[in-house]
């Protein structure tokens, strides 16, 4: 059997017994990784070592650590509840705009340039942050972060954007910046539509920061909860949003605006000077202007801006390091290092050179697109989109598919899917989650991830591949 067929029953061995079993998925994909590269690269141990961990994505885990240190910190000092307030007031109290300032600021920062990673690390923070206090469902607020970042992220001035039209002129083929960007940012904002009323949007529409929830007369006790200790409008709510929805503050009671509430909804002493807020929203400005302006690593700066914070203020950062997502950095971190095996053993090139083979062009376009979606979701987004048009290079010049049709469809079913847990800015809207509602982020990101592994291929495919009119 070809080893780019064992490296995909491996990877779908992990998920199963990851799915069955209490072993963390992360480490199994590392142990994965370790099997495969010893039986079928070889060499000496050294050898075999520096493959596995030259896989290893550190610039990845320094991100997911630095930034979830950096808003630990936040938390702790008051930082945060204040940025809630801010922008809570700045959107005149609706609850509902809340999620739609976020799917707009980081498609501005996309846009104008910034890397999709490092605008997603930037923003879901606060927008987790917002999400707990506020009661949006958090799977909603993280999904219209990165959909914001995949709207600008292909804009003439974009990474994204730079490197598709890049590839394109290099192989020869026909394109148009304008329809890729134009195509992006509406599909990304029709699907956040689509994300908004299937979890839980609409439950926000009206509601304002200072509601006190239902006052419905059918609470099963005294306190108006019912017997789980949830109110009744939490459990709708949860209905509503397909399971996805984890409960802040008690429905019945006000949101409160106090700088003693942390981000979940409960409460923490805020130990935080005035200068130490002031020192935070600062830091995370230096954060945001070295990593959009000067290119900066974002997760580098993160850890910088951290440890300038922890020196000044000592009480606040207590229990910053335990608040880092360490279950969620070695599952990501695991997976991604075996993806990355993957591909220096040829397994996306082999697939691509199938798909190649294929008689049937617009058959062959689906494929491709499928396999973007696919290995996108666990890897970089730029590397497939670098690597997969020029396989699509031999038919396209035949004419028998639209080039900037292809090309457009190819771009979406790869970045779209970025929400998946395992990809850089899924990844971080799971490390920003709450504790409590970490583990069921996660699920439902991967659960929506995977179904879009499907979807967005088929869905752009039938737009913009099978008309012809591109």
């Amino acid at each position: 059997m070809p080893v780019e067929v064992v490296s995909i029953l491996v990877l779908v061995l992990v998920f199963l017994i990851a799915t069955f079993t209490s072993a963390h998925m992360g480490a199994l994909a590392l142990v994965a990784t370790f099997v495969i590269a010893t039986i079928y690269v070889g060499g000496t141990p050294d050898e075999v070592a520096e493959k596995v961990f030259g896989g290893f994505p550190g610039d990845l885990f320094v991100i997911l650590v630095g930034v979830t240190y950096l808003f630990a910190l936040a938390k702790n000092n008051g930082t945060v509840d204040w940025l809630v307030q801010a922008a809570v007031r700045a959107v005149g109290g609706r609850v509902a705009f809340i999620p739609w300032v976020m799917f707009l600021v980081t498609g501005v920062l996309t846009a104008a340039g910034a890397v999709v990673p490092a605008a997603v690390a930037i923003i879901a923070p606060m927008g987790m942050g917002f999400a707990a206090r506020y009661r949006i469902n958090p799977v909603l607020m993280g999904l219209l972060i990165i959909n914001g970042a995949s709207a600008g992220g292909f804009s003439p001035i974009s990474i994204f954007g730079g490197i598709t039209n890049n590839v394109v002129a290099r192989s020869g083929l026909e394109g148009s910046p304008a329809i890729l960007f134009a195509a992006s940012f509406f599909f990304n904002l029709l699907l956040s539509v689509v994300v908004f009323f299937m979890f839980g949007g609409r439950s926000l529409i009206g509601r304002r920061d200072n509601d006190t929830g239902d006052s419905d007369g059918d609470a099963s006790t005294a306190d108006g909860t019912s017997g789980n200790g949830r109110t009744k409008r939490a459990e709708r709510l949860d209905t509503q949003s397909g399971g996805a929805f984890v409960a802040g503050p008690r429905q019945g009671s006000p949101v409160s605006t106090k700088p003693t509430d942390d981000a979940t909804g409960g409460s923490v002493p805020v130990v935080g000077t005035v200068l130490d807020r002031t020192m935070t929203v600062v830091g995370i400005a230096v954060l945001a202007i070295g990593a959009l302006v000067f290119d900066l690593d974002v997760g580098l700066m993160a850890v910088s801006v951290a440890v300038v914070l922890t020196l000044v203020s000592p009480k606040s950062s207590k229990g910053a390091i335990n608040q880092i997502a360490w279950p969620t950095v070695l599952l990501i971190c695991g997976i991604v290092t075996y993806v990355s095996l993957m591909e220096d053993m040829g397994t996306i090139e082999f697939l691509g050179d199938e798909v190649a083979s294929i008689g049937v062009p617009l058959l062959a376009a689906l494929l491709i697109c499928l396999i973007g979606a696919a290995v996108s979701a666990f890897a970089s987004t730029t590397g497939i989109l670098g690597a997969l048009i020029p396989l699509a290079v031999p038919f396209l010049l035949a004419g028998e598919v639209g080039a900037i049709g292809l090309i457009t469809a190819l771009a979406l079913s790869s970045s779209v899917v970025d929400s998946s847990p395992f990809s850089t800015s899924g990844a971080l809207v799971v490390a920003n989650a709450s504790e409590a509602e970490r583990d069921r982020v996660f699920s439902l990101l991967m659960r929506w991830g995977m179904s879009m592994i499907l979807v967005i291929p088929l869905v752009t495919w039938a737009v913009f591949v099978l008309p012809g009119w591109l």
